[in-house]
């Protein structure tokens, strides 16, 4: 909560036009439903709102946490949703926005105010666009532009260096890659900007469900880079956020 909106409810304390314990009510940090407790004041504190993770939710508990978000104004983010998942939801809430590539579903009642700095996101494969997608869509909602480069690993590198020139004009740079997990080192090497590497579970048995490509970036020899956890396509995002808020103090 701002700070002036604290005193004007001090204030009305003061003069008696609320009582103390509808200004505590008020000035509270998150919402009690049980279960489920909002965290109100996370957007003014860290510049993004509260995000659901859905994976290990139930649809029931999704849709519990859904609903009170609704009535209380705010908007819902929720990542992590396999096909089924999605599917149930859509029925229970035409309204809401889904995207499937993404694993996501969102109802965006308060859309951020645009950024003037954006964000490049790289694949080394096909195979890694569930998680540029949820990292892109998590940016839009906070208001940051990005553009993906999709499938440009080292496999065929010529192809990497046809679009650097694109991606150099970004501010953050987000690099996915599974398998050996390469493509990081390559990037951090040659753009000065932040770094933030995401090792995906793609690849055969070696690759360890991308614990292979994680092990390779924390190892990486490129000086500066950032990894976030596999498959984190949101905490990437979030990464990001927290630069770019802070880069447009």
């Amino acid at each position: 909560m701002k700070s002036n909106d604290i005193k004007k409810l001090l204030k009305m304390v003061a003069n008696g036009e609320l009582a103390i314990d509808e200004a505590t009510a008020k000035m509270s940090t998150h919402l009690d439903f049980g279960e489920v407790k909002p965290d109100t004041s996370r957007g003014e504190r860290l510049g993004f709102d509260e995000v659901i993770y859905g994976k290990s939710k139930t649809v029931d508990q999704i849709t519990n946490i859904a609903s009170k978000y609704i009535e209380s104004n705010l908007n819902f983010v929720c990542t992590g949703l396999d096909e089924a998942k999605l599917t149930e939801l859509q029925k229970k809430f035409p309204n809401f926005t889904f995207n499937n590539e993404a694993r996501m579903m969102k109802n965006i009642l308060k859309p951020a105010s645009r950024k003037m700095s954006t964000v490049a996101i790289i694949t080394a494969g096909t195979s890694d666009m569930f998680v540029a997608s949820e990292a892109s869509e998590m940016l839009d909602i906070c208001g940051i532009d990005s553009n993906i480069y999709a499938d440009i690993g080292v496999a065929g590198i010529h192809r990497f260096f046809s679009v650097k020139d694109e991606i150099a004009k970004a501010d953050v740079i987000i690099v996915i890659a599974g398998m050996e997990g390469a493509l990081p080192s390559i990037t951090g090497g040659m753009f000065a900007q932040p770094i933030i590497a995401v090792p995906t579970s793609t690849g055969y048995g070696a690759a360890l469900q991308g614990f292979t490509a994680l092990f390779a970036m924390l190892s990486s020899c490129a000086n500066g880079v950032t990894v976030v956890n596999i498959d984190n396509g949101f905490g990437a995002a979030m990464s990001a956020i927290r630069i770019i808020n802070l880069l447009e103090k």
